[in-house]
């Protein structure tokens, strides 16, 4: 099942927190900023989904390292839909922060400084995505289903943050 269908089996199962209220939000802030920087929601998707490799990757390492348990937390710990540095200093060095803005920039066309501005909010953006798996009894377990599509690396590699949301986008009719 591709990270879509994940989604959707969280939104419609009560025992993960995933909600059309939640995946309506996200698209709301993701329009949000589109709005704030004159760009249109396909190219800020397209920011998302950049941003969004990068954090797969921070978190599969992070997986590897501390476990899926740790990965959870993480995720738990930062995701929302409001500015967080910490969310983006958990994830990425410096070094790397400037690496993901220049990446989204050469895909998108838009200011690596503004993507850079912008990090802060997209990295819980990506995060809250992920939580919509996790279980409502036990949301530090590793039963999370969105997220670990999300790290399956064994799969096709045919997982990407951008198409899901924009699906997910035309699905709550947003």
């Amino acid at each position: 099942m591709g990270l879509f269908d994940q989604i959707l089996g969280a939104v419609s199962n009560p025992n993960q927190q995933g909600s059309l209220g939640q995946l309506g939000n996200i698209i709301n802030t993701v329009n949000q900023l589109s709005n704030q920087t004159g760009t249109n929601p396909s190219t800020m998707q397209s920011v998302v989904g950049v941003v969004g490799n990068y954090v797969r990757s921070a978190l599969q390492q992070k997986q590897a390292t501390e476990g899926n348990e740790a990965t959870q937390a993480l995720v738990n710990e930062y995701a929302g839909t409001s500015s967080n540095p910490q969310a983006v200093n958990s994830l990425f060095s410096p070094n790397i922060q400037q690496q993901v803005a220049q990446v989204a920039s050469q895909h998108t066309g838009l200011d690596a400084g503004t993507i850079q501005q912008l990090l802060p909010v997209i990295v819980p953006l990506v995060l809250n995505f992920l939580q919509s798996g996790a279980n409502t009894q036990n949301p530090q377990g590793s039963g999370n289903s969105v997220l670990n599509s999300f790290l399956d690396a064994d799969r096709d590699g045919d997982v990407d943050i951008a198409d899901a949301m924009q699906l997910m986008s035309q699905y709550v009719g947003r």
